[in-house]
């Protein structure tokens, strides 16, 4: 099955519905602007802007109008475009596997050749109640599409009396909504009946229904999520249903219905040779513990089998196999199996109408495939399905709840109204209703008073309106009341920042321990609707494993149930979904077993998993699959389920923790980031203390350092923020809702920090005194000096790594799981460690202070490093790095071994450290030119100077005596052109920085060597390719490394590149643009015109044909070129005029912007 296939159609389709059933509305007057009245009425047609409508027709407007004005056009378009698709669907399902009662296709021919459906072929001949004279009418007519249109017709009326829920009857107001043209070679009807886009042997499986209808609202789906905002109560199916693979599925229902089946009748144990993802326990005398749980006499016509969020009925079709494995076991006649099945076992709700149409469907169909005559058993008794989709009642009135009660007061309307208002918001909340009020004996009597009922014409019309709706909520209220021997589901993942407040209001009161979003509410629930005895199946997120909002959740299940089995997938292991994944089953009392777990962490991909988890059903001697026993996870800090944790591991946490020794903090929250943090080159430097010790030293600067987490830097680094803590936050609480100060005791103290939300590892770092900390970079307060760098030791260990896989092995690393870390004090080793330590610290530092975006950056590391040639510099340069590489590497073996022997560990790790986890740089050529060609034009413009080190220049009033080695441009302005126009051209200011710093003996040397580190060319001198790179590539690089924040602007007249040049926005004025267009601009503008003039001689001349021909091809280039100069001369010119100052307290987001047009994207 080629799911991109399916996709690809199934979104295609959708979009040729819409547009072709709302062209259906527009002809009989109705439009998303307005209804048009009828012209002419009769009494039994209508006229609508010339078009004749007859009484059936005119029925079908009425309802489509009634629809329209109760839930809008757009959302009445949709509802129809998916209905057709549904039914199209379904057709060519039942077509494909010789379901249809009249055994004729109805969408392709037989033989796969023809164009034209057998049906219209075989039209005379098909078991329909047919109109002969009608039929020959369109033949001779030749009317192919209306002939078409009348035997889906006539179809979908004669299935409505085997599936109501599919096909409707012909007053079915979708009718008139028949989207034309679907013959056309291009129409999505042919794409469905192409058998070499989609193959038939993919229509043999009922999956194929849920993948079309996943893909089907795939668009909507992707809509919704990246909104990022709370769903509408109608997005709410868009954004949560999620189609279960089907190997996750038949794990599901064989460790749950299969397990109970099992466990109560042991004697059919050969069941399991066909169930493959069966996790037999490996416990010995395990049946011992489950013995009081047993019923021996579970007969299977007695199990009550629940999808809650069924979907496409995906879970359903598979538990109606192993129940009918079951039935068949237990010597039942095959054709009687799969009435039982439907109307005695399985049960499911949805709140989305769509995917209960396709949840009957599939049941249905599955049925089939048992029984070939199942439709004719249907026709002759009928038959109950225990499907619904949940209907809510908001629009309901006291006068409905009156009609349904029999009176406006009294208890009998009290109890209507109960019942009634139950399902207020049932749209939203779905399932997870709590049924407290249901009389069935009383909700039956008024039911049948009701219908037997009749009125005058308004109640006849309000009794047509309410009744089904009143039958509905009868048949969703006892599914939702009933107890349940087995419930299986793949609930929908949503926060409860995205669904709607009557959701999170009712989660509060209801859910309170698990309102955190729906699955952990649907795995709460789960416990209260299945039996004391029963068993569940889930594939959720595995948050709830490990992260500390549900550790409440997790203490209920290790109390009160038991995991029979899990599966935790991959981090990525999962396509359909942007969360990681598990599966698991559930026993709803507590036997006390082990639990059998699956550990596929290492095996990347999708296709991965089901592969693995075969092998170590297969083989559970795999080393990736585990026996545990539950109580286990209650020695570990948070109830963590940690199924891979050996003793030697679980052992340690008997240790005193972090939090008895030191106060672990989270930090300041601004409320917006954006506008109240910067980072810190961006604002002008007078205004930051980068070393304030005290609150009371505050009052005279803005800015101050801020540690809010970032990338994987273990020891020191990333300090990179700055916040606006001007008048103790003045802004901060002026402009924000949700900020957090801290107190003032906390701020500018060293200790230890880490990025709570990571991209991968964890890492631990110093922060330093004078650095405040976020949210984001929470800190661990420790006093003592020996002791802050014996535990930051500690924590960088291959120990810690591995204590917090089992405390909580996702990403997002909150204060709670670092403070529940066991701490062991050695004395004995104390010293080698601080000394390590205190070297790793300072390898760090020097690695972090050799790049610019360091606010410590003293010079670039290559003048450090004094020579004649770069090259030699950078081989001093690169020896040195590589020895601190390997010191640090060494340093951090030497770490692990210690703390591997303390921590009794010496059989679960080893020392080894990868070289992708030291994370102080090697020297990298490439990379260093570049920086070094930075660091040139960062002295150009006076940033740094050689005269001296560090930062000289970020704000305040520029001292040009500050650089008398290599002065700096005295405009600001450094301009980027093809050729050196300019005494001050940026690549000539390049080739004097080298010349100064190397001298002139080696000058072409260090260009050369230079131009081959940055990739020259074949055939290009060293100038032409430092030019390249200064003109294509430096600015992407500059972007990159300030982290789309560049503190040198790059003005540029557009695609032709005709004009560039760089600023260095510290230095900005409000005379800058104007000295840009008077000083430089205009200059090149000359250029280009004198350029054009020779090329124009030159081709009037008498010069060979070849000269003339690539004169042209320049001139053609030229002419460009001098398009886009005057255009950007206009622009720069209005600019100028407007003298536009910039705040640096601002950004550079903000202040680049007010520049929009004249410079680069960035």
């Amino acid at each position: 099955m080629n799911k991109s296939v399916l996709k690809t159609f199934a979104i295609k389709a959708r979009e040729e519905l819409l547009e072709k059933v709302a062209l259906q509305a527009r002809k009989i007057g109705i439009s998303e602007d307005r209804i048009q009245d009828a012209t002419l009425e009769s009494s039994d047609a209508i006229y609508v802007d010339g078009r004749l409508l007859y009484d059936d027709e005119r029925k079908q407007r009425d309802n489509l109008i009634a629809r329209v004005k109760e839930i809008g056009f757009n959302r009445v378009m949709e509802e129809t475009a998916y209905t057709w698709f549904n039914r199209f669907v379904a057709l060519r399902f039942m077509e494909v596997n010789n379901y249809l009662p009249t055994k004729v296709r109805v969408l392709s021919s037989e033989d796969g050749e023809s164009n034209v459906p057998d049906m219209i072929k075989e039209v005379l001949s098909l078991d329909l109640d047919i109109d002969k004279e009608y039929v020959y009418e369109l033949k001779m007519n030749n009317d192919t599409e209306e002939l078409f249109k009348y035997l889906i017709t006539l179809h979908c009326n004669d299935l409505n009396r085997y599936m109501p829920f599919m096909f409707e009857t012909i007053e079915d107001y979708m009718l008139i909504l028949f989207p034309e043209g679907l013959l056309g070679t291009d129409s999505f009807v042919r794409e469905m009946i192409d058998t070499d886009q989609i193959l038939e042997e993919d229509w043999k499986e009922v999956e194929i229904i849920g993948w079309m209808y996943q893909y089907y609202i795939a668009v909507e789906n992707e809509r919704v999520i990246r909104a990022k905002k709370r769903y509408k109560k109608e997005e709410i199916p868009y954004a949560t249903q999620l189609f279960t693979p089907k190997w996750i599925v038949r794990y599901m229902v064989q460790n749950s219905l299969g397990r109970y089946w099992i466990e109560a009748h042991p004697e059919q144990y050969d069941l399991i040779k066909n169930w493959e993802y069966y996790l037999e326990p490996r416990e010995k005398n395990f049946e011992k513990k489950l013995e009081p749980y047993m019923n021996r006499q579970l007969n299977v016509e007695d199990i009550k089998c629940f999808d809650p969020a069924m979907g496409s009925g995906h879970i359903l079709v598979y538990m109606f196999d192993v129940l009918f494995e079951i039935y068949s076991e237990c010597g039942y006649i095959k054709r009687d199996i799969p009435r039982l099945i439907i109307e005695n076992n399985l049960y499911g709700l949805d709140i989305d109408n769509r995917a209960y149409q396709l949840a009957c469907f599939s049941v249905v169909m599955k049925a089939l495939e048992y029984n070939k005559r199942f439709l004719r058993h249907i026709e002759r008794d009928g038959l109950t399905l225990n499907l619904s989709a949940i209907q809510e009642t908001s629009h309901l009135n006291t006068n409905d709840i009156t009609f349904l009660a029999g009176e406006s007061l009294g208890e009998t309307y009290d109890l209507m109204s109960e019942f009634v208002n139950q399902f207020k918001d049932a749209k939203a909340i779905g399932s997870l209703i709590k049924i407290e009020s249901l009389d069935l004996d009383f909700l039956q009597r008024r039911l049948s008073i009701i219908e037997k009922e009749s009125d005058d014409l308004f109640a006849v019309e309000q009794k047509d309106r309410i009744l089904p709706l009143f039958k509905q909520l009868i048949k969703q209220a006892k599914i939702m009341n009933e107890k349940y021997d087995v419930f299986v589901t793949n609930p929908p993942y949503a926060g409860r920042r995205y669904v709607t407040k009557e959701v999170t209001a009712y989660l509060d009161e209801y859910y309170p321990e698990v309102k955190s979003d729906l699955f952990s509410s649907f795995i709460e629930y789960s416990f209260s609707v299945t039996k004391e005895n029963g068993q569940m199946g889930f594939m959720t997120p595995y948050v709830w494993m490990f992260i500390s909002s549900y550790e409440k959740l997790r203490r209920k299940m290790i109390k009160d149930r038991n995991i029979s089995s899990l599966v935790q997938l991959e981090y990525s292991g999962f396509d359909g979904a942007t969360v990681p994944i598990c599966t698991f089953t559930l026993r709803n009392y507590n036997s006390g077993t082990d639990g059998e777990y699956v550990r596929l962490a290492d095996f990347r991909g999708a296709a991965n998993q089901p592969i693995k988890t075969l092998e170590a059903v297969q083989d559970p001697s795999v080393p990736y699959r585990y026996s545990f026993n539950q109580e286990n996870f209650s020695k570990i800090p948070g109830s963590p389920i940690a199924y891979w944790a050996r003793n030697a591991f679980i052992n340690n946490f008997e240790e005193k923790s972090i939090m008895d020794f030191y106060e672990v903090r989270s930090g300041i929250m601004t409320g917006n980031d954006s506008l109240h943090l910067r980072i810190w080159f961006e604002v002008n430097q007078k205004k930051i203390n980068f070393r304030c010790k005290y609150p009371s030293d505050m009052a005279d600067y803005v800015w101050f350092p801020i540690n809010k987490g970032g990338e994987y830097k273990k020891y020191y680094g990333n300090n990179e923020y700055v916040i606006n803590l001007e008048k103790n936050g003045e802004k901060i609480k002026e402009n924000s809702k949700n900020f957090r100060l801290r107190d003032k005791k906390y701020y500018f103290k060293s200790g230890i920090t880490w990025s709570r939300i990571s991209s991968s590892k964890i890492a631990f770092r110093v922060n330093e005194a004078g650095t405040l900390f976020g949210d984001a970079g929470p800190i661990i307060f420790i006093k003592n000096i020996n002791e802050r760098i014996y535990i930051l030791a500690f924590l960088v260990s291959k120990v810690t790594n591995e204590l917090l896989k089992f405390i909580n092995p996702t990403l997002n690393y909150q204060i709670r799981d670092i403070e529940t870390l066991p701490l062991i004090f050695d004395k004995d080793k104390e010293r080698d460690i601080v000394e390590m330590m205190e070297d790793n610290i300072k390898l760090s530092i020097f690695d972090w202070d050799s790049f610019e975006t360091s606010w410590d950056f003293s010079k670039h590391p290559l003048l450090k490093f004094p020579a004649s040639t770069i090259k030699s510099s950078f081989k001093q340069w690169s020896d040195f790095a590589e020895n601190q590489f390997y010191r640090l590497k060494k340093n951090e073996e030497e770490l692990n071994r210690i703390f591997i022997e303390i921590y009794g560990l010496q059989d679960e790790l080893t020392p080894e450290v990868a070289e992708e986890d030291v994370t102080v740089r090697k020297a990298d050529l490439e990379r260093d030119i570049r920086s070094f060609i930075s660091y040139a034009i960062g002295c150009s413009f006076g940033r740094y100077s050689l005269d001296e080190e560090g930062l000289v220049y970020a704000g305040g009033e520029f001292d040009g005596s500050r650089y008398k080695t290599f002065p700096a441009d005295k405009d600001n302005i450094l301009p980027i052109l093809p050729g050196a126009y300019f005494e001050d051209d940026i690549v000539t200011r390049f080739i004097d920085f080298v010349r100064v710093t190397y001298g002139d003996e080696t000058l072409e040397e260090n260009l050369n060597f230079v131009a081959d580190a940055i990739g020259r060319k074949k055939n290009e001198t060293a100038r032409e390719s430092i030019r390249r790179y200064v003109l294509n590539n430096f600015y992407k690089d500059h972007v990159k490394t300030y982290k789309k924040r560049p503190i040198y602007w790059l003005f540029t007249s557009g695609k032709e590149k005709a004009f560039n040049c760089l600023i260095y926005m510290h230095r900005y004025d409000k005379t800058t643009l104007s000295r840009i267009r008077t000083d430089y601009l205009h200059d090149v503008q000359t250029r280009y015109e004198t350029i054009r003039n020779d090329l124009l001689s030159l081709i009037a001349s008498d010069a060979t044909s070849s000269e003339i021909r690539h004169a042209k091809k320049e001139l053609k280039s030229i002419e460009k070129k001098i398009a886009e100069l005057k255009e950007y001369d206009e622009k720069l010119h209005h600019m100028a005029d407007m003298q536009i100052e910039i705040d640096l307290d601002d950004g550079v987001k903000v202040n680049y912007e007010e520049f929009k047009g004249l410079v680069a994207k960035i």
